[in-house]
């Protein structure tokens, strides 16, 4: 089953970090992303830009387009994983491999269904 390991931390946080630790979360990170690459199990893994380029679609009577994310959480998506997993204790055991004490935040793990596979795009 594919899982989707979601990236939380307070964007101000990592924001600040300088570039050598933030080299270092991901080199860390890159370390399993590989382990997970050579068994056959990393789907795509994407860092998502800071929210201030973020531009939301809010439903309503009359959807309206407003720039920013506007969510009321103190953390942020910052990125995300798609793994294969056998179940959902291997995926929480990859999370736990991901998570870096460099980082605080939070992975959320959810079970994905694919609506439709990708179309190849980079």
């Amino acid at each position: 089953m594919l899982y989707a390991i979601l990236c939380y931390d307070d964007e101000a946080v990592v924001e600040s970090w300088s570039p050598e630790q933030d080299a270092a979360v991901l080199a860390k990170r890159g370390r399993v992303q590989e382990k997970l690459a050579a068994q056959g199990r990393l789907g795509p893994v994407v860092r998502l830009m800071p929210t201030t380029a973020a531009t939301t679609l809010r439903s309503g009577r009359e959807p309206m387009v407003i720039d920013g994310p506007f969510a009321e959480t103190k953390e942020q998506l910052l990125g995300l994983y798609v793994v294969e997993c056998a179940s959902l204790e291997q995926a929480i055991a990859t999370a736990r491999e991901l998570k870096s004490d460099e980082a605080g935040g939070s992975f959320e793990i959810r079970p994905l269904r694919l609506f439709r596979p990708g179309s190849g795009i980079a």
